[in-house]
């Protein structure tokens, strides 16, 4: 199973309270519903693939309004064959439209989300939670970005859900893609507190548990990374110096050069890849009185000056 899926399937064992459940059944009828007609009026048909959901409305709405439905499976073309179960309401339609506010009066169904409906914290939790169960997904912690949606059917119905994702400052944002629109989120500090706030404490610790494993790889490997780029520049600069060091002793007699920069000359030729603290470190075991690495980063820059005044006078 998918981190999605068992994420799911942990959000469909929950209880609640009354008033969760019909914000929670509001959200899957807005997301995943839509509106029909029939020779007996209007109806609610409301679509997933997933079974466990369909037994999940199916049971709020007996539970909610004691009333029967229609349940019909098909097998799709697209999206891996899957059987997408399709639930039809037809008892008490119009009361389960007003009650969970799916209809507004000039934008039409499922639109807007009516605050009436998400009065309370735990209301608003609940609501995200079936908008959730209906069309949301999370990429895997282990995958290489963090990537949180639920898709839905209107521009001001993603603009709502937004809203009150934020709330919660999710740091939600949508977009349009092809017909529909996402609703996103991108941090990963901020899917875990969607997944906590949803009620998804198992799926969280995992979520937590991957992330921090996964951040501490990165960490270590920028660490190394950096150590090595350290290392290569310290290399590189510890080359140029030896070239400096080889020019004038080719060239010029050393023995008259001042001691400071005979003593950088020792070092650097003692330990050819050593860094400058390094080099620091080791003068204390060669002279009485130990170089600063600031100390040894001047002479060596005199041994560079003296190295080109050098270099200009031979190709003079």
């Amino acid at each position: 199973m998918s981190f999605t899926s068992d994420t799911k399937h942990e959000l469909l064992t929950l209880t609640m309270d009354e008033c969760c459940r019909l914000a929670e059944l509001s959200a899957l009828l807005a997301v995943n519903g839509q509106l029909t007609i029939s020779s007996q009026g209007v109806n609610i048909a409301f679509m997933t693939t997933s079974l466990p959901l369909a037994r999940k409305v199916i049971q709020s709405l007996k539970r909610l309004y004691k009333i029967e439905v229609e349940v019909m499976s098909k097998k799709q073309l697209k999206l891996k064959k899957q059987n997408q179960y399709i639930i039809t309401i037809k008892q008490k339609a119009h009361k389960i439209i007003n009650e969970l506010a799916l209809m507004h009066d000039t934008l039409g169904f499922a639109q807007v989300i009516d605050q009436t409906l998400i009065l309370k914290t735990c209301d608003q939790r609940a609501y995200l939670r079936g908008a959730f169960l209906a069309s949301g997904s999370i990429n895997h912690p282990h995958s290489s970005s963090y990537h949180a949606e639920i898709n839905v059917q209107s521009e001001s119905y993603a603009e709502a859900l937004t809203e009150l994702m934020n709330e919660f400052y999710l740091k939600a944002k949508y977009i349009a893609k092809k017909r529909n629109y996402i609703v996103y989120i991108k941090e990963s500090e901020k899917i875990a507190d969607f997944l906590r706030i949803i009620g998804a404490n198992q799926a969280l610790f995992t979520f937590e548990d991957e992330r921090i494993k996964r951040d501490f790889v990165n960490s270590i490997t920028r660490v190394m990374n950096m150590e090595l780029a350290n290392q290569n520049k310290t290399l590189e600069a510890a080359n140029r110096q030896l070239k400096d060091i080889a020019i004038l002793e080719n060239l010029v007699d050393v023995d008259k050069l001042p001691t400071s920069v005979h003593e950088a000359i020792f070092l650097r030729k003692r330990y050819p890849e050593a860094s400058l603290v390094e080099l620091s470190e080791k003068s204390a075991q060669h002279f009485s009185k130990p170089v600063s690495k600031s100390g040894l980063n001047h002479r060596f820059r005199n041994i560079k000056a003296l190295a080109e005044e050098v270099m200009n006078e031979f190709n003079d």
